[in-house]
């Protein structure tokens, strides 16, 4: 019998646009052999919405003006193990019962755990990390902490809350030009600025403070950009090693998902041998120190001096036509479709594992 998918995507975030991308190109892929797809759009205000295949999309190969069409049908969720989950408000239409959710809502709201949490209320398997290590990846001030503390390297940094100040002469001082300025917790590059002077210092932490509470002021690395994708449970498995080589100032937004010509992928990276295994090995302790189950994308710097420094963990990665997750396991011998596969099989194995454990005192 079929399995049955629920694709969730939208969402509230300043990635919205990239999670419809996303969520395009995993429906077209999905193996209907094997699943049976129900289509859910989160709009910018929050409201979930049933849409159907036919109909789900407009603009839907401009990724600058991609959107929700306007024939969603407004849900209402309903929490706990029995009953419906989903139900269309307008009609008191329950939806079929889902067996496993592939979230694909990047950032905030989505990527955070709090989507996470939410399915786990409703007793339904979710695609990735659970609420635990999606909120301490989405955290980059607490994702380095984890990974520094079993002895990772990561990218020196101070960190600012609202209301604290920062002189720019003492930060530059300790951490050297340039420097990147960072929300604490966003994607795809969304409010990073990089820093030569004081003029720009106070620009970029205006533009951070748009969109987090909490900011990073890091250390500007002279490395390559390499990057390792992870997939798995108990016994994960790395890919082979990417290069994002960008020909802007930095791997920005506008470089990843808008301007096609302004980075080049090099798949595999041209790395020696031993170097490419020491990037792997490292992927594999972060996703492990991390908790992080299903998958994962883990970025790094590796400098002419073979550190190996880790950016950032992705517990939710793009899945666009050029997004490098799919990429890096397609150049390891796993096809989209199988990849999709893999990833709900190892949800569902996550869910049954997690099904077996008691959950009463004295049961």
């Amino acid at each position: 019998m079929k399995k049955s998918v629920a694709i969730v995507f939208g969402g509230q975030s300043s990635e919205h646009e990239v999670s419809l991308q996303s969520a395009r190109n995993v429906i077209n892929a999905i193996d209907r052999n094997s699943y049976s797809i129900t289509l859910i759009g989160v709009d910018k205000q929050g409201r979930w919405l049933r849409f159907d295949e036919r109909d789900y999309l407009q603009n839907a190969t401009n990724p600058s003006t991609i959107k929700l069409s306007e024939a969603g049908r407004v849900l209402s969720l309903l929490p706990g193990s029995q009953g419906p989950q989903f139900v269309e408000v307008e009609t008191g239409l329950e939806l079929p019962r889902i067996d496993v959710v592939f979230p694909l809502i990047h950032g905030n709201l989505g990527e955070d755990g709090s989507l996470q949490g939410l399915l786990r209320l409703m007793d339904i398997p979710c695609v990735g990390p659970d609420v635990l290590s999606s909120a301490a990846c989405m955290d980059k001030d607490v994702t380095k902490r984890l990974l520094r503390d079993a002895g990772i390297l990561v990218a020196p940094y101070v960190v600012l809350e609202r209301g604290e100040s920062l002189d720019f002469a003492s930060v530059s001082a300790q951490l050297g030009l340039p420097l990147f300025v960072k929300p604490a917790a966003q994607g795809s590059s969304v409010g990073v600025s990089k820093v030569i002077d004081e003029a720009g210092f106070v620009a970029a932490l205006k533009l951070a403070f748009d969109y987090d509470h909490k900011v990073l002021v890091e250390q500007g690395m002279v490395g390559r950009e390499v990057e390792c994708a992870v997939l798995g449970n108990r016994q994960p498995q790395v890919s082979v090693c990417g290069e994002v080589i960008a020909n802007d100032e930095f791997y920005a937004y506008d470089t990843k998902y808008l301007n096609d010509g302004q980075a080049r992928v090099a798949i595999p990276a041209d790395l020696p041998a031993d170097l490419g295994d020491d990037v792997r090995a490292v992927a594999l302790q972060a996703y492990r120190v991390l908790g992080c189950a299903g998958l994962s994308r883990v970025d790094f710097f590796v400098t002419d001096a073979r550190e190996i420094v880790i950016n950032e963990v992705n517990t939710l990665p793009g899945f666009t036509s050029i997004s490098m997750y799919p990429k890096l396991w397609q150049a390891s011998g796993v096809t989209y479709p199988e990849l999709i596969d893999r990833l709900i099989v190892l949800a569902l194995e996550r869910a049954d594992e997690s099904r077996a454990l008691k959950h009463e005192a004295f049961a």
